[in-house]
C-alpha cells in the first residue's frame, strides 16, 4: 500500500504486497524495504538505505541525513551514503539516523534519538528517547541506554550493558581549545556487562570493566577494574561485586 500522497521513486514493482507506506512520505531511490515494513506518515528516507523484514519507522523520523561541517565545525565529516537497519527494529517519531549507520535486528530507536555517521548499533537493543550517539559510537548486543543519555565520538559500549538516564560521556580534555585531532578524541569504553547509574558522567578515555557499576551522580576521572563499585566526586571504589 503507498498512499496517495506519498513521493516513492523506487520501482513499485519491486515492493512486496505486505509494505505499507502512509501519507506524505518521502522515499528516495535506491532504497530497498523489506517484508511487512511500515512507513508512517511524513518520514523522509534518503537513497542507499534498507530496512530489513518488519521494520516500522514512525512519524517524523529522517533516516539518512547527510552530515555536514557548517564551518563552525572544526571536524571534517566523512562517511559512505548507505544505512542498514535489521529485521523488526522499530524507529520511534521524529528520531534521526545519518548516513553510514548501521543498527542491527529486533533493536527500538527511541522518540527524537540522534544517531551521528559511521555508529553501529547491535541487536535487541534499546536507544530510548532523545539518546544522541556522536559520530563513530559503537553498541554491542542486548545493552540499553535510557532517555537523555549522550555517547559522544570514538566511544565503546560493549554487550549487556545498561547505562541509566542522563549519563554524559566525553572525548576531549580541552574542550574544543586545540581544535579536532582524530587521535586525541576518545571517548568512553564501556566494557560487557557493566551497570552506569543515572546522571553519571564519563570522561575522556576512561574504561569501565566488565560487570562494574558506577553509582548515579558520579564523574568518573579514571579506569574503573572489573567488577567494581565506585561512587562519588571523583568517583572512587566502594566494594566489588
Amino acid at each position: 500500500m503507498i498512499h496517495s500522497t506519498a513521493i516513492y521513486e523506487g520501482d513499485r514493482s519491486e515492493l512486496d504486497d505486505s509494505v505499507q507506506i502512509h501519507e506524505h512520505t518521502v522515499i528516495r531511490r535506491g532504497v530497498k524495504l523489506g517484508r511487512k515494513v511500515i512507513i508512517h506518515p511524513f518520514v523522509v528516507i534518503g537513497e542507499g538505505v534498507t530496512l530489513g523484514e518488519g521494520v516500522e519507522v514512525f512519524p517524523g523520523a529522517v533516516i539518512g541525513k547527510e552530515p555536514k561541517g557548517s564551518g563552525a565545525t572544526s571536524r571534517l565529516p566523512h562517511f559512505e551514503r548507505k544505512i542498514r537497519i535489521g529485521d523488526n527494529t522499530s524507529i520511534g517519531p521524529h528520531s534521526v539516523i545519518f548516513y553510514d549507520v548501521e543498527i542491527g535486528q529486533h533493536t527500538l530507536v527511541g522518540d527524537g534519538a540522534s544517531i551521528r555517521e559511521e555508529c553501529r548499533v547491535g541487536d535487541f537493543c534499546i536507544i530510548s528517547r532523545y539518546v544522541t550517539l556522536n559520530y563513530n559510537a559503537r553498541v554491542g548486543h542486548r545493552s540499553k541506554l535510557m532517555d537523555f543519555t549522550h555517547i559522544t565520538g570514538n566511544s565503546w559500549v560493549g554487550n549487556d550493558v545498561f547505562i541509566s538516564i542522563h549519563v554524559s560521556t566525553t572525548n576531549d580534555n580541552t574542550m574544543g581549545k586545540e581544535g579536532y585531532r582524530e587521535d586525541r578524541m576518545i571517548g568512553p569504553r564501556i566494557e560487557d556487562g557493566a551497570l552506569i547509574g543515572a546522571g553519571a558522567s564519563l570522561l575522556p578515555s576512561v574504561r569501565i570493566g566488565a560487570e562494574a557499576v558506577v553509582g548515579s551522580g558520579s564523574v568518573v576521572t579514571k579506569d574503573v577494574p572489573p567488577g567494581t563499585v565506585v561512587m562519588g566526586i571523583p568517583a572512587k571504589p566502594v566494594r566489588t561485586r
